[in-house]
């Protein structure tokens, strides 16, 4: 059994030998993975030196802290009491790491007169001298004492509300299989980790859900109450043969109910790759589903609001798009800057409401422009950097018609928070605004990704299937409509466009059909007022003028046929 194992990232190898040979200089046998013979199970072998040594040695570098592997070693490593951590340059620690005495060797060049070195070398004899089971750690490398709890936070800023928080547990590991235990502890690293991008939620660090690593939680409303939060995730890990099965579910805390369960199951052979494509695919399903009980639980209360309550109101009524319900978010949006005038969001709501109603309704007007400006502009000078502000905000951009600058606000959005749905889909208006459509295509499908279920989806099959129409695609124009139909069967732009594209194919049966059908759901709404919209639903297109004409000819038609 070699003293220590030696955690680093593959591109610090070099440093990583540095400590290595001179660890055995100072006499202390270590393995790294260099020294993995051919032909050996690298999991396998490199999880046994894991549990066996009696220090881990762990490199923290700008590299090493985003590694799912170093971090889910240190994860193991702590829980062992073998962790001892050094860092070889300025970075930021994992979260649940902060709290770990850290030598600062980022100077160290190999030289074992190093006061530093040598303080360093004699902390892993200690542990080492103690690896039969009893905690060596002196005071120096011994963690601070974790502080209680913190009740669940009063906002600082009051009315504005807070988002609701989230516990993420430890899995359990179900196969019996030690390397999974490594798999379960930094998957839900990483499942916090991508929780954690977005504003919308607020997500308790693992430091601080750590000591319910141990099985079954027996009161889980008093846990709850202990952390603070209103909902709970937790879940499992199995093998069966040669699928790996991850099974999550989503917990409301003071009642237990279990409000979402969901398994995911992948063919075990890159287990790295597999972990990422279940992290993205576990927190965008976790993240749509605590949006839409949000929803329900807001919608449900009829007074004593916060303003984050009234902007989750007004982001509900986008559920479908009529003209009722967009008085409605204009309403609740109007609500929320009342409520709290210094709260970004809501004036970043308040500029998309404006704007969308704008898009679909209004004539040009200048004023009502300026209005919707003065919002976009209040809301960015209290939020630069919230990706949620951004994305509304570009969402208004769009609808003024400015999709330049909404894809640049968009794309700031998706760097600050890659889960941001509504940033992936405004890139991808933008972008189809822009005449851009295949990449439109490519946003649309990470929004997919990012927000799967998302209330608001239908309109997104809605904008790909004008993207169609400006390739005068009619057959892919209406098959993106029969998803957005399928989603919202209300959807007056899905109607319209099936309209137009039926009139392209020469289908007077299909015209008939959907004209049928749009006048049922909406019959006061004129054509002048679609054909007013044609220019802002279709800016930037070659064929403008063609398919305002098929618009004509098939409303024609429909109204003859009636």
């Amino acid at each position: 059994m070699s003293q220590i194992f030696l955690s680093y990232n593959r591109e610090d190898q070099p440093v990583a030998r540095l400590f290595a040979e001179g660890f055995e200089r100072a006499g202390l046998s270590v393995w790294w993975d260099v020294t993995l013979r051919s032909g050996e199970a690298y999991d396998e072998v490199t999880e046994n030196a894991l549990r066996r040594a009696g220090a881990v040695v762990v490199l923290w570098s700008q590299r090493s802290v985003v590694s799912r592997w170093v971090r889910a070693e240190a994860t193991l490593a702590d829980r062992n009491k073998t962790l001892v951590p050094a860092m070889i340059e300025a970075c930021e620690r994992p979260i649940m790491f902060e709290l770990t005495q850290t030598a600062d060797l980022s100077h160290w060049q190999g030289d074992d007169s190093d006061p530093v070195w040598r303080a360093f070398v004699e902390d892993v004899r200690r542990f080492v001298a103690g690896a039969d089971g009893v905690d060596p750690r002196p005071a120096l490398l011994a963690p601070a004492p974790s502080p209680p709890p913190a009740p669940l936070r009063t906002s600082k800023r009051g009315r504005h509300g807070e988002a609701p928080s989230l516990a993420v547990l430890p899995f359990a590991n179900r196969s019996g299989l030690a390397e999974d235990d490594v798999f379960s502890f930094g998957m839900v690293e990483d499942i916090i980790d991508a929780l954690s991008q977005g504003v919308n939620l607020r997500v308790i660090t693992s430091s601080a859900t750590a000591r319910f690593r141990t099985g079954a939680i027996p009161d889980l409303p008093a846990m709850a109450r202990d952390l603070g939060v209103r909902y709970v995730m937790e879940g499992n890990v199995r093998r069966a043969g040669p699928v790996l099965r991850v099974t999550a579910q989503l917990v409301e805390a003071e009642s237990g109910e279990i409000l979402w369960t969901q398994r995911f199951e992948r063919p075990v052979t890159e287990l790295a790759d597999l972990q990422e494509d279940l992290v993205v695919e576990v927190s965008a399903h976790l993240h749509s589903q605590v949006e839409r009980l949000e929803m329900a639980r807001v919608l449900k209360k009829p007074h004593d609001l916060t303003a984050w309550e009234c902007v989750i109101r007004a982001s509900a009524a986008f559920r479908n798009i009529t003209g009722e319900t967009l008085l409605q978010a204009l309403t609740e949006a109007q609500r929320a800057v009342e409520i709290a005038p210094d709260y970004g969001l809501a004036h970043a709501m308040l500029a998309d409401a404006a704007a969308t109603i704008y898009m679909w309704t209004q004539p040009d007007d200048a004023a009502q422009i300026a209005g919707i400006r003065a919002s976009i502009d209040t809301a960015l000078a209290l939020e630069p950097d919230n990706a949620t502000v951004l994305a509304h905000v570009a969402e208004a951009y769009n609808y003024i018609g400015r999709p330049g600058d909404a894809i640049v606000l968009a794309q700031r959005a998706r760097q600050i928070s890659a889960s941001c749905g509504l940033a992936h889909y405004v890139a991808a208006v933008a972008a189809t605004l822009l005449g851009r459509v295949e990449e439109a295509s490519a946003h649309f499908d990470e929004e997919l990704r990012a927000a799967p279920g998302s209330h608001t989806l239908f309109a997104s099959w809605t904008w790909r299937g004008s993207g169609a129409l400006r390739q005068r695609d009619w057959t892919a124009a209406h098959k993106n409509y029969d998803f957005a139909l399928q989603l919202n069967p209300m959807g007056t732009g899905a109607l319209i466009g099936h309209m137009i594209a039926a009139q392209g194919l020469g289908n007077s049966a299909g015209v008939k059909a959907w004209g049928d059908k749009l006048h049922e759901v909406d019959p006061a709404t004129p054509l002048a007022t679609w054909q007013r919209c044609m220019p802002r639903w279709f800016v930037n297109c070659e064929h403008l003028g063609e398919l305002s004409e098929l618009l004509d000819q098939a409303w024609q038609a429909s109204m003859q046929q009636a």
